[in-house]
């Protein structure tokens, strides 16, 4: 959506954002690659199971 208005108007990123109501961050976010989050959750339950308490 907010891409569409920068590439198609040459507006700024901030402006764009701030009439969407979306922080830049959002804007540049990209999702973690499924790797990355299947080593994140093998090391979580790791630390779960070392620690039950």
């Amino acid at each position: 959506m907010a891409e569409n208005a920068v590439a198609r108007r040459g507006a700024s990123v901030a402006l764009v954002c701030r009439a969407f109501g979306v922080s830049e961050t959002c804007y540049r976010y990209g999702p973690k690659l499924k790797a990355e989050n299947e080593e994140i959750a093998d090391l979580l339950v790791g630390l779960t199971d070392a620690r039950k308490t």
